[in-house]
């Protein structure tokens, strides 16, 4: 009979558990390397492989030995994710309303940089990237795309104090920073088609010098995250049984 994992192995193997449900890792990614995992969650190596082997027991993740191995993601939920996602995000809710809140506002600052400083060479590279999303495979690709065009936009700002600040901001509440939760295969699909219109809207504010509309723009293009956190904690609280809650 399998030993029950430890307090901090429970706590870790929850937040991987999130992470993948949320869509931060989808199926096909491979997960951050132990000792990566160790530095982003501030836990030692060992903890980190005794959660690893909880994600495989329980069927979300396979691993590849050798060159090009690592532990890849299989599925986005199982049953015993839902308990896992509620114990995670309610726990951490206040402190991921804190930060989103926070990012959206630099997320803002950042496209208002970029619309004040960004040279031709800058939107040539954000209308490659925005083709490259439209372009690109609904899920993890697009996903990828999506990271690629905001380090564009951050890029074009030329602010390095303002990249730092919302690429530590993003590590504290995600395990995979830069790639943001994406949600799951039954919302993703629209999400995606919002996020593409959001896309071009701030693309064309920062090429045309729209410093305030591309604030604005880019704030409310934030709040996607926060939605659909809010959406999997509902998801995850439906099927564990637990009463909704509105803290």
């Amino acid at each position: 009979m399998p030993q029950e994992p430890t307090p901090l192995v429970a706590q870790i193997s929850d937040r991987l558990i999130t992470a993948i449900a949320t869509g931060e890792f989808l199926p096909g990614s491979r997960l951050p390397a132990e000792r990566d995992l160790a530095v982003l969650l501030r836990v030692g190596r060992t903890s980190v492989r005794a959660a690893l082997a909880v994600l495989h027991d329980r069927g979300l993740i396979e691993t590849a030995r050798g060159r090009g191995g690592g532990s890849f993601v299989r599925v986005q939920w199982t049953p015993d994710s839902h308990a896992a996602v509620v114990r995670t995000l309610r726990l951490r809710w206040s402190e991921i309303e804190d930060r989103l809140e926070a990012m959206r506002r630099l997320h803002g600052a950042i496209a208002r940089a970029a619309a004040e400083h960004r040279d031709d060479d800058d939107v040539a590279v954000l209308r490659a990237r925005l083709d490259a999303y439209r372009e690109a495979p609904s899920g993890r690709q697009k996903q990828i795309a999506d990271a690629a065009l905001h380090q564009s936009i951050s890029d074009a700002a030329k602010n390095g104090t303002l990249k730092t600040m919302l690429s530590a901001l993003e590590q504290e509440i995600s395990i995979g920073a830069p790639l943001h939760v994406w949600g799951d295969p039954d919302s993703m699909a629209a999400s995606e088609e919002r996020a593409e219109g959001e896309h071009e809207r701030l693309v064309d504010a920062i090429a045309a010098g729209r410093p305030e509309d591309a604030d604005d723009i880019a704030r409310e293009h934030a709040r996607i995250d926060l939605e659909l956190l809010e959406a999997a904690r509902r998801r995850a609280e439906r099927a564990a049984s637990v009463p909704e809650t509105d803290d």
